[in-house]
């Protein structure tokens, strides 16, 4: 079975269909700034859990995260979880930078 993820802009979302096929089978939701994307919720169908679809869609948005060099703020405790599993993708994360002052 092979998952392909696009891009909905408009909906602020990323897609995932399983072998071309019309139905959704998962969905990875965001909000985008010209610097930053933070993903806010990721949900997949039950049908299709444990085929890939959850990993298909961090990979996918977050390699053109790092082709867009947008730094990644991963508010979804899904994508939290994906990346610090994925240490090749650690690096896309946003750090706060306060600084505190006397």
């Amino acid at each position: 079975m092979t998952v392909q993820v696009t891009d909905q802009p408009d909906a602020h979302r990323y897609v995932a269909r399983l072998d071309g096929a019309e139905e959704i089978a998962g969905i990875a939701e965001y909000l985008r700034t010209p610097e930053l994307i933070a993903f806010t919720h990721t949900e997949v169908d039950s049908a299709y859990e444990g085929k890939g679809v959850g990993s298909a869609l961090a990979r996918s948005s977050l390699d053109e995260a790092r082709a867009a060099g947008l730094r990644v703020l991963a508010v979804c405790p899904f994508y939290a979880g994906w990346i610090a599993r994925h240490p090749e993708y650690q690096e896309l994360l946003y750090q706060s930078r306060s600084k505190v002052t006397d």
